[in-house]
Protein backbone atom coordinates (compact mmCIF):
# COMPACT_ATOMS: atom_id res chain seq x y z
CA UNK A 1 0.00 0.00 0.00
CA UNK A 2 1.86 3.14 -0.91
CA UNK A 3 1.37 6.07 -2.78
CA UNK A 4 2.52 9.83 -3.15
CA UNK A 5 2.71 11.58 -0.20
CA UNK A 6 0.61 14.09 0.82
CA UNK A 7 1.59 17.83 0.47
CA UNK A 8 0.51 18.64 4.04
CA UNK A 9 0.60 17.15 7.03
CA UNK A 10 -1.68 18.59 10.29
CA UNK A 11 0.38 17.49 13.75
CA UNK A 12 -1.71 17.10 16.84
CA UNK A 13 0.71 17.72 19.75
CA UNK A 14 -0.91 15.33 22.88
CA UNK A 15 2.45 16.15 24.92
CA UNK A 16 0.42 18.51 27.56
CA UNK A 17 -2.08 15.64 28.16
CA UNK A 18 -0.55 12.32 26.93
CA UNK A 19 2.81 13.34 27.66
CA UNK A 20 2.86 15.09 31.11
CA UNK A 21 0.11 12.61 32.34
CA UNK A 22 2.86 9.80 32.82
CA UNK A 23 4.70 12.28 34.67
CA UNK A 24 5.94 11.55 38.38
CA UNK A 25 6.75 15.05 39.08
CA UNK A 26 3.62 17.26 39.14
CA UNK A 27 3.79 20.43 37.07
CA UNK A 28 2.07 23.74 38.34
CA UNK A 29 -0.86 25.34 36.63
CA UNK A 30 1.69 27.98 35.22
CA UNK A 31 4.46 25.66 33.90
CA UNK A 32 1.58 23.79 31.93
CA UNK A 33 -0.27 26.77 30.58
CA UNK A 34 3.38 28.00 29.29
CA UNK A 35 4.61 24.80 27.74
CA UNK A 36 1.31 24.71 25.77
CA UNK A 37 1.56 28.32 24.53
CA UNK A 38 4.74 27.50 23.58
CA UNK A 39 4.09 24.81 21.57
CA UNK A 40 1.01 26.92 19.88
CA UNK A 41 2.85 29.50 18.85
CA UNK A 42 5.76 27.32 17.43
CA UNK A 43 2.29 26.91 15.12
CA UNK A 44 1.26 23.64 16.03
CA UNK A 45 -2.22 23.44 14.86
CA UNK A 46 -3.93 21.18 17.55
CA UNK A 47 -2.16 21.20 21.39
CA UNK A 48 -4.81 18.71 22.96
CA UNK A 49 -4.07 20.73 26.51
CA UNK A 50 -5.53 18.59 29.18
CA UNK A 51 -7.72 15.66 30.68
CA UNK A 52 -10.94 16.02 32.42
CA UNK A 53 -10.91 12.67 34.35
CA UNK A 54 -10.97 12.22 37.86
CA UNK A 55 -7.93 12.99 39.84
CA UNK A 56 -7.97 10.22 41.87
CA UNK A 57 -6.38 8.05 38.92
CA UNK A 58 -4.42 10.89 37.24
CA UNK A 59 -3.24 13.41 39.20
CA UNK A 60 -1.75 15.21 37.11
CA UNK A 61 -4.81 16.44 35.67
CA UNK A 62 -6.59 17.49 38.40
CA UNK A 63 -6.15 21.41 37.42
CA UNK A 64 -7.11 20.53 33.65
CA UNK A 65 -9.97 23.36 34.52
CA UNK A 66 -7.45 26.48 36.05
CA UNK A 67 -5.26 25.57 33.03
CA UNK A 68 -8.28 26.15 30.63
CA UNK A 69 -9.02 29.09 32.43
CA UNK A 70 -5.10 30.64 32.14
CA UNK A 71 -4.09 29.74 28.44
CA UNK A 72 -4.53 31.94 26.01
CA UNK A 73 -6.19 31.00 23.04
CA UNK A 74 -3.88 31.46 19.95
CA UNK A 75 -5.82 32.23 16.66
CA UNK A 76 -6.15 29.23 14.38
CA UNK A 77 -5.02 26.65 16.98
CA UNK A 78 -7.31 24.58 18.50
CA UNK A 79 -6.97 23.25 22.31
CA UNK A 80 -9.16 19.82 22.78
CA UNK A 81 -9.41 17.96 25.79
CA UNK A 82 -9.79 14.18 26.70
CA UNK A 83 -13.45 13.15 28.18
CA UNK A 84 -14.08 9.82 29.31
CA UNK A 85 -17.81 10.37 30.38
CA UNK A 86 -20.67 13.22 30.35
CA UNK A 87 -18.85 14.27 33.83
CA UNK A 88 -15.77 15.14 31.96
CA UNK A 89 -17.81 16.78 29.27
CA UNK A 90 -19.73 18.80 31.37
CA UNK A 91 -16.31 19.73 33.15
CA UNK A 92 -15.01 20.65 29.43
CA UNK A 93 -17.98 22.80 28.54
CA UNK A 94 -17.92 25.01 31.81
CA UNK A 95 -14.41 25.36 31.31
CA UNK A 96 -14.81 26.93 27.44
CA UNK A 97 -13.38 24.04 25.94
CA UNK A 98 -15.33 23.46 22.10
CA UNK A 99 -13.74 20.23 20.77
CA UNK A 100 -13.03 16.75 23.28
CA UNK A 101 -11.39 13.26 22.74
CA UNK A 102 -13.13 10.25 23.46
CA UNK A 103 -10.92 6.88 23.80
CA UNK A 104 -11.94 3.27 23.13
CA UNK A 105 -9.73 0.58 23.27
CA UNK A 106 -9.19 -2.08 20.49
CA UNK A 107 -8.22 -5.24 23.24
CA UNK A 108 -10.71 -6.36 25.66
CA UNK A 109 -8.23 -6.52 28.66
CA UNK A 110 -6.85 -3.26 27.95
CA UNK A 111 -10.59 -1.83 28.43
CA UNK A 112 -11.24 -2.53 31.37
CA UNK A 113 -7.61 -2.14 32.83
CA UNK A 114 -7.62 1.22 31.90
CA UNK A 115 -10.95 2.64 32.19
CA UNK A 116 -12.67 -0.53 34.24
CA UNK A 117 -14.94 -1.35 31.33
CA UNK A 118 -15.64 -3.65 28.55
CA UNK A 119 -15.29 -2.12 25.45
CA UNK A 120 -19.09 -2.68 24.82
CA UNK A 121 -19.90 -0.99 28.16
CA UNK A 122 -16.96 1.98 26.99
CA UNK A 123 -19.25 2.63 23.37
CA UNK A 124 -22.21 2.69 25.06
CA UNK A 125 -20.74 5.74 26.99
CA UNK A 126 -18.82 7.64 24.03
CA UNK A 127 -22.13 7.12 22.46
CA UNK A 128 -23.47 9.14 25.24
CA UNK A 129 -20.66 11.46 25.26
CA UNK A 130 -20.84 12.15 21.13
CA UNK A 131 -24.89 12.82 21.34
CA UNK A 132 -25.03 15.52 23.85
CA UNK A 133 -21.35 17.12 22.89
CA UNK A 134 -23.36 17.56 19.43
CA UNK A 135 -25.94 18.81 21.27
CA UNK A 136 -23.74 21.37 22.41
CA UNK A 137 -21.95 22.18 18.82
CA UNK A 138 -18.91 20.20 19.76
CA UNK A 139 -16.53 18.45 17.64
CA UNK A 140 -15.46 14.98 18.92
CA UNK A 141 -12.21 13.33 18.17
CA UNK A 142 -12.03 9.52 18.78
CA UNK A 143 -8.67 7.52 19.98
CA UNK A 144 -8.27 4.00 19.42
CA UNK A 145 -5.98 2.35 22.14
CA UNK A 146 -4.08 -0.72 21.65
CA UNK A 147 -4.11 -0.30 17.86
CA UNK A 148 -1.20 -2.39 16.99
CA UNK A 149 -0.94 -4.46 20.12
CA UNK A 150 -1.82 -4.97 23.94
CA UNK A 151 0.21 -5.56 26.69
CA UNK A 152 -2.54 -8.50 28.08
CA UNK A 153 -2.96 -9.91 24.87
CA UNK A 154 -0.44 -9.45 22.23
CA UNK A 155 -1.26 -9.16 19.02
CA UNK A 156 -4.65 -7.31 18.19
CA UNK A 157 -6.39 -8.17 15.14
CA UNK A 158 -6.65 -5.11 11.80
CA UNK A 159 -10.32 -6.24 11.58
CA UNK A 160 -10.76 -5.55 15.26
CA UNK A 161 -9.48 -2.23 15.09
CA UNK A 162 -11.14 -1.42 12.27
CA UNK A 163 -14.73 -2.52 13.79
CA UNK A 164 -14.15 -0.08 16.88
CA UNK A 165 -13.04 2.97 14.62
CA UNK A 166 -16.40 2.31 12.40
CA UNK A 167 -17.90 2.49 16.38
CA UNK A 168 -16.90 5.37 17.05
CA UNK A 169 -17.40 7.29 13.16
CA UNK A 170 -20.99 5.89 13.84
CA UNK A 171 -20.92 8.09 16.47
CA UNK A 172 -20.09 10.90 14.27
CA UNK A 173 -16.63 11.59 15.77
CA UNK A 174 -14.65 13.88 12.95
CA UNK A 175 -11.56 11.74 13.03
CA UNK A 176 -10.20 8.38 14.60
CA UNK A 177 -6.81 8.54 16.18
CA UNK A 178 -5.07 4.69 15.59
CA UNK A 179 -2.84 4.46 18.70
CA UNK A 180 0.29 2.33 18.98
CA UNK A 181 0.17 2.37 22.52
CA UNK A 182 3.00 0.02 23.65
CA UNK A 183 4.80 1.19 20.75
CA UNK A 184 5.11 -2.30 19.03
CA UNK A 185 4.03 -0.62 15.18
CA UNK A 186 6.29 -1.82 12.40
CA UNK A 187 5.49 -0.29 8.75
CA UNK A 188 4.02 -3.62 7.25
CA UNK A 189 1.50 -3.37 10.38
CA UNK A 190 0.86 -0.17 9.68
CA UNK A 191 -0.04 -0.86 5.94
CA UNK A 192 -2.04 -4.23 7.10
CA UNK A 193 -4.06 -2.07 9.94
CA UNK A 194 -4.53 0.75 7.66
CA UNK A 195 -5.99 -1.55 5.13
CA UNK A 196 -8.66 -3.09 7.07
CA UNK A 197 -9.49 0.37 8.46
CA UNK A 198 -10.22 1.64 4.70
CA UNK A 199 -13.31 -0.56 5.02
CA UNK A 200 -14.45 1.28 7.31
CA UNK A 201 -12.88 4.52 7.44
CA UNK A 202 -12.32 7.11 4.46
CA UNK A 203 -8.16 7.78 5.10
CA UNK A 204 -9.55 11.25 5.43
CA UNK A 205 -10.71 11.12 8.78
CA UNK A 206 -7.95 8.59 9.80
CA UNK A 207 -4.50 9.83 11.85
CA UNK A 208 -2.16 7.73 13.46
CA UNK A 209 -0.80 8.01 17.09
CA UNK A 210 3.09 6.31 17.35
CA UNK A 211 5.40 5.73 19.70
CA UNK A 212 8.80 5.09 19.58
CA UNK A 213 9.49 2.09 21.91
CA UNK A 214 11.38 0.59 19.34
CA UNK A 215 12.82 3.34 17.42
CA UNK A 216 10.16 2.69 13.98
CA UNK A 217 8.26 5.42 15.19
CA UNK A 218 9.25 7.90 11.83
CA UNK A 219 9.25 4.65 9.75
CA UNK A 220 5.84 4.04 10.67
CA UNK A 221 4.83 7.81 9.77
CA UNK A 222 6.55 7.50 6.65
CA UNK A 223 4.07 3.78 6.05
CA UNK A 224 1.13 6.10 7.32
CA UNK A 225 2.44 8.84 4.81
CA UNK A 226 2.62 6.52 2.00
CA UNK A 227 -1.08 5.41 2.49
CA UNK A 228 -2.69 8.70 2.43
CA UNK A 229 -2.49 9.41 6.09
CA UNK A 230 -1.72 13.45 6.49
CA UNK A 231 -2.87 13.67 10.45
CA UNK A 232 -0.33 12.63 13.24
CA UNK A 233 -0.21 12.58 17.30
CA UNK A 234 3.39 13.65 18.38
CA UNK A 235 4.40 15.11 21.87
CA UNK A 236 6.72 18.00 22.01
CA UNK A 237 10.08 16.51 23.89
CA UNK A 238 9.14 12.97 22.94
CA UNK A 239 7.20 12.98 26.28
CA UNK A 240 4.81 10.04 27.38
CA UNK A 241 4.42 6.52 27.74
CA UNK A 242 2.44 3.62 29.04
CA UNK A 243 1.68 2.91 32.35
CA UNK A 244 0.32 -1.23 31.69
CA UNK A 245 3.67 -1.19 29.39
CA UNK A 246 6.88 -1.11 31.73
CA UNK A 247 10.17 0.73 30.22
CA UNK A 248 8.06 1.86 27.09
CA UNK A 249 9.30 5.06 25.73
CA UNK A 250 7.25 8.30 25.14
CA UNK A 251 4.92 9.77 22.11
CA UNK A 252 7.31 10.23 18.74
CA UNK A 253 8.52 13.60 19.47
CA UNK A 254 7.53 16.44 17.50
CA UNK A 255 10.47 17.60 16.11
CA UNK A 256 11.45 14.81 15.17
CA UNK A 257 8.32 14.50 12.79
CA UNK A 258 8.94 18.26 11.34
CA UNK A 259 12.23 17.77 10.52
CA UNK A 260 11.70 14.22 8.59
CA UNK A 261 8.65 16.23 6.72
CA UNK A 262 10.60 18.91 6.03
CA UNK A 263 13.49 16.88 4.39
CA UNK A 264 10.93 15.36 2.68
CA UNK A 265 9.60 18.90 1.55
CA UNK A 266 6.26 17.72 3.26
CA UNK A 267 4.40 21.58 4.85
CA UNK A 268 3.68 21.84 8.20
CA UNK A 269 3.69 25.52 8.69
CA UNK A 270 5.63 24.69 12.12
CA UNK A 271 8.43 26.26 13.62
CA UNK A 272 11.34 23.67 14.41
CA UNK A 273 13.35 26.17 16.17
CA UNK A 274 10.42 27.43 18.29
CA UNK A 275 9.34 23.76 19.61
CA UNK A 276 13.35 23.09 20.73
CA UNK A 277 12.42 26.05 22.76
CA UNK A 278 9.38 24.74 23.92
CA UNK A 279 11.34 21.62 24.63
CA UNK A 280 13.92 23.38 26.81
CA UNK A 281 11.24 24.41 28.49
CA UNK A 282 9.93 21.58 29.84
CA UNK A 283 12.90 19.77 30.32
CA UNK A 284 14.09 22.16 32.40
CA UNK A 285 11.44 21.20 35.01
CA UNK A 286 11.58 17.33 34.74
CA UNK A 287 13.76 14.87 36.19
CA UNK A 288 15.04 13.17 33.38
CA UNK A 289 16.45 13.92 29.76
CA UNK A 290 13.53 13.96 26.63
CA UNK A 291 13.69 11.35 24.49
CA UNK A 292 13.05 13.56 21.31
CA UNK A 293 16.63 12.99 19.22
CA UNK A 294 16.26 16.01 17.25
CA UNK A 295 16.16 17.41 20.80
CA UNK A 296 19.22 15.71 22.07
CA UNK A 297 21.01 16.67 18.85
CA UNK A 298 20.03 20.47 19.00
CA UNK A 299 21.28 20.79 22.83
CA UNK A 300 24.88 18.97 21.63
CA UNK A 301 25.01 21.93 19.40
CA UNK A 302 24.55 19.71 16.32
CA UNK A 303 22.75 20.95 13.10
CA UNK A 304 22.03 19.34 9.74
CA UNK A 305 23.64 22.32 8.21
CA UNK A 306 25.64 24.46 11.03
CA UNK A 307 25.28 28.45 10.39
CA UNK A 308 21.86 28.03 8.40
CA UNK A 309 18.44 27.38 10.08
CA UNK A 310 16.76 24.72 8.78
CA UNK A 311 13.30 26.36 6.94
CA UNK A 312 10.43 25.39 8.30
CA UNK A 313 8.18 22.49 6.66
Amino acid sequence: MTGSLPHRVSVVDVGPRDGLQHEATLLDVAAKVTFIELIASAGVPVVEAGAFVSPRWVPQMADTDEVFARVSRREGTRYPALVPNIQGLERASAAGVNEVAIFAAASESFSRKNINQSIAESLETYAAVCARAHESGFRVRGYVSTGFGCPFEGAVPPARVAEIAGALADMGVFEVSISDTIGVAHPGQVWNVLEALGRRLPVGRTALHFHDTRGTGLANVLAGLQAGVSVFDTSCGGLGGCPYAPGSTGNLATEDLVYMLSGLGVETSIDLNALVAASDFMAGLLDHPLPSRYYQASRRGQRPDPGRELPHA
